[in-house]
């Protein structure tokens, strides 16, 4: 059986991510927001999605790679006529003080050996497909006109061989600007170029500046590199996956927006930044958590569009969908669930804030309020059952996980507290957590030694294994290592991967994988002790990657297969984690 991976890889400027396949087509590209419709969306319907491609006549062979310590990706096309690079790249560097990251695709076309023909095809779509645009040829453009606002091409190709898809000898370099709104109004060639250069010395100065230890350098650095463009710098927000609707097993019907900001994933992701050294990112995520709207009833929700808005409903588009699996869905009904575990991921979220020396928190003069805030949302939810991190949609129980996190929530504002001086949220944060702790011992089976999912089930849950990362049991504690044991029994795939859970759920039982688990699965290895079998299960891990290191959200344990939304920031996270684990780990006297 061949192993379905996604052969593409991803571009952006923290404005915008394009997948670029190695087929040279643009497959998927959002405008002018990631939750916007696509202008480029072949990735759900060949037919509908449009097509931005740079193709040889006759057979080919591809390889894709980035250029080092960048999110510019290269695509090298080897033909009968010869050989040609394709260059990909969203400009992104410092201007003005600012950052540079406009609505524009760059693409540099450059002969290698030979004079290979090609041939240019570029036609986005509007309304996720329904819209056909008008191109317009102008004197060196073509204007694609149907939008809200206009797409521009500029380019020193021939405009007829681009609008009549027509081939034409490659025997210089030539240059692909793709603009939305305002159109490139500087000279074509030398622009591209000073763009390349800066991005590439953007991205790399960027990574020079990432504190990673010497294991999985190349693995860390690309994951950063994928997630950093994840964030939508105007807002903060950091959305889980730039895709909507790759399932999560072929035929499942489990296809799912993903282009949204889940407060729980940001606390990952956040976390992995830390790891790192990066702050920027912590204080943009601060903003965007001050801007959100609370619900009539005083909740947050559990995920928000980048704007900070929760107002939208799922809808189910009439696409063809990723090898024909449907539906495709766009937006979350996930938005409409009670999910508790949420506001002490946002606690979490912003601790470093307030104990990170490298931080001003004086600078935050209204400290004591927000976090008030959000305790008193603890406390009106912790005795209510919710949907849990899995987001099941028809039934609601006293999830572990979700206690956890009230529990972990309380003992950062415990921290968060004392830094700034306030005895009355000391008091209060330390009445919640002592509740919380009752709530997760309620979910102990004394008899398998074990801590299951909820309250009165005995399914287990790979999300428990957060109490051991999460220092709520003692890594060295028997408690802790037969909890490990009895999760791993039951949950551990082959190679090791890992499930969410086994029992039936909404729709029948999950049949893949889920990865970033696995890497939760290596970090509580670590955690008590287990690290050459946390080394041996992380370097497994490393084979599900596709062929430029990016990972997906689900892996088939039969064959490896990817699938789930593409690239996922939950899945590089949970490499990043795990790496900054293990490494902390030796470093300790007595792993070293």
């Amino acid at each position: 059986m061949q192993r379905h991976i996604y052969e593409s890889g991803i571009i952006g400027n923290c404005a915008f991510i394009a997948h670029v396949n190695k087929d040279t087509n643009v497959s998927w590209l959002c405008w002018p927001r990631f939750d916007s419709s696509f202008v480029f969306g072949s990735l759900l319907d060949k037919q509908k999605g449009g097509n931005f491609s740079i193709l040889p006549e006759g057979e080919y062979v591809s390889t894709q790679r980035y250029i080092e310590n960048t999110n510019v990706l290269t695509t090298e096309i080897e033909c009968s006529d010869g050989k040609y690079r394709i260059t990909d790249f969203a400009p992104r560097f410092q201007l003005y003080e600012r950052y540079y990251r406009p609505l524009m695709l760059v693409r540099k076309i450059e002969p290698i050996v030979g004079y290979p023909k090609i041939k240019v095809s570029c036609t986005p779509v509007g309304e996720y497909g329904a819209k056909q645009l008008q191109a317009v040829q102008g004197s060196n453009h073509i204007e694609f006109i149907g939008l809200e606002r206009p797409l521009r091409l500029t380019t020193n190709i021939s405009l007829n061989h681009i609008m009549n898809e027509q081939s034409l000898v490659l025997n210089e370099t030539k240059y692909l600007v793709l603009t939305y709104g305002l159109p490139l109004e500087a000279p074509l060639t030398t622009t591209a170029e000073d763009f390349l250069m800066r991005t590439v010395s953007y991205w790399r100065g960027w990574i020079k500046n990432t504190g990673i230890g010497n294991m999985y350098q190349q693995q860390v650095i690309r994951s950063s590199l994928a997630l950093k463009i994840h964030q939508y710098e105007d807002t903060g927000a950091i959305i889980a996956a730039s895709t909507t609707s790759l399932p999560e097993y072929d035929g499942s019907g489990r296809c799912w927006d993903y282009r949204f900001c889940w407060l729980r994933d940001a606390y990952y992701i956040l976390n992995a930044f830390n790891n790192i050294g990066h702050f920027e990112e912590a204080e943009q995520y601060f903003h965007y958590i001050a801007n959100l709207t609370v619900r009539p009833d005083g909740r947050y929700n559990p995920l928000y569009k980048i704007t900070g808005t929760a107002d939208f409903d799922e809808k189910i588009l009439d696409l063809d969908g990723y090898r024909g699996n449907k539906p495709v869905r766009v937006g979350n009904q996930a938005v409409e669930h009670i999910q508790n575990d949420t506001y002490g991921q946002v606690l979490l979220s912003l601790l470093p804030l307030y104990i990170d020396r490298r931080f001003i928190f004086e600078e935050r003069h209204d400290s004591s309020k927000w976090i008030a805030n959000i305790l008193e949302k603890i406390e009106h939810t912790i005795d209510e059952p919710d949907a849990g991190i899995w987001e099941f949609r028809h039934f609601a129980q006293h999830h572990c996980y979700t206690n956890l996190f009230q529990w972990a929530g309380c003992m950062a504002a415990i921290k968060m507290a004392r830094h700034i001086g306030d005895e009355k949220l000391l008091q209060m944060a330390g009445k919640l957590r002592d509740k919380a702790v009752e709530k997760i011992e309620a979910c102990y089976d004394a008899e398998r030694k074990v801590y299951t999912q909820a309250v009165g089930v005995k399914a287990l849950d790979a999300s428990t294994l957060q109490l051991i990362m999460m220092n709520y049991l003692d890594p060295n504690s028997d408690r802790a290592k037969d909890h490990l044991k009895a999760v791993e029994a039951e949950l551990r795939a082959d190679h090791g991967l890992f499930y969410r859970y086994l029992h039936a759920d909404d729709f029948g039982k999950p049949k893949t994988t889920f990865l970033i688990t696995a890497f939760w699965y290596v970090e509580a290895l670590a955690c008590v002790g287990r690290v050459d079998e946390a080394i041996e299960h992380f370097n497994s891990l490393l084979k599900f990657t596709n062929h430029l290191g990016l990972l997906s959200e689900d892996v088939d344990a039969t064959d490896g297969s990817q699938w789930g939304n593409f690239p996922q920031a939950y899945s590089h996270v949970g490499l990043m984690n795990a790496a900054y684990r293990i490494g902390k780990k030796l470093d300790k006297p007595g792993f070293v």
